[in-house]
């Protein structure tokens, strides 16, 4: 007989409690990863409505870096922001940069948004026949294309796509304007009050950010989420009509 054979038939047998214990650990040890790593590491986010387009399309999946920030208690899932002990302000608090798609909770809806970082405290930001402005600068646009597409709910629309760069933003990135006279195209003055931000949707005439009445405003650092890192997956479709775009499959971009 076999050294290893004989090292098994000496091997204490587990009975179906130590089975179930066991088994018990391992789940909840993997609940306890997920409830940190979805908690203070990584995020995921679906996108509902068209206000960044181009950037983001509905039915985008995005993960979102929740300690790119620090921590306040709006990045908490579960509703575990609600817990009456965990007050306002952030722990590990790091400015966020001009130009970050950020997700955040809207101070006014308690809604989870996500948008454009455009103003910084103590900015002057203002919208003037759909040319935006930010500390009196005129911010250049680039056409690179006009075009027609169906919406997410089904009326077409005609759109100019430009490229965009803020300042101190690392690379440009694009907008869509239906028009230069629409409703949030001339908005503004607006002073950024201290530890707060102004927000905008790159599909400028079709977002309701911060310019709209009934958008976030200005929001506190606090109700920031995370930076939106990668749009891992994709479920947008749409049906190819002539003389319309519809844009193609896309995955794993870096934002």
């Amino acid at each position: 007989m076999s050294k290893a054979k004989t090292d098994k038939e000496i091997e204490p047998k587990k009975s179906v409690r130590e089975a179930v214990v066991e088994e018990l650990k391992f789940l909840l040890g993997l609940i306890a990863f997920i409830f940190v790593f979805f908690n203070f590491v990584f995020g995921h986010y679906k996108i509902p409505s068209e206000s960044m387009q181009p950037t983001l399309e509905v039915g985008d999946h995005l993960y979102v870096s929740k300690f790119a920030y620090g921590f306040s208690r709006h990045s908490l899932i579960l509703g575990m922001r609600k817990l009456p002990f965990l007050k306002e302000g952030r722990i590990f608090g790091r400015m966020p940069e001009r130009g970050d798609v950020i997700v955040f909770r809207n101070p006014k809806s308690e809604l989870v948004m996500i948008k454009r970082l455009v103003g910084l405290p103590g900015d002057r930001i203002e919208t003037k026949q759909g040319r935006l402005y930010i500390n009196g600068e005129l911010i250049e646009r680039v056409l690179e294309d006009e075009f027609s597409y169906r919406e997410h709910r089904g009326p077409v629309a005609q759109v100019a796509k430009y490229r965009e760069q803020l300042p101190d933003e690392d690379a440009p990135h694009w907008i869509y304007e239906r028009s230069d006279f629409d409703r949030l195209d001339t908005k503004g003055p607006y002073i950024i009050p201290a530890d707060k931000f102004f927000f905008m949707g790159d599909n400028r005439d079709n977002s309701e950010d911060s310019r709209a009445p009934g958008g976030p405003g200005f929001v506190p650092f606090d109700h920031l989420i995370g930076r939106a890192e990668y749009m891992v997956f994709s479920t947008k479709r749409c049906k190819k009509e002539e003389g319309l775009r519809c844009p193609g499959r896309r995955a794993f971009l870096k934002m």
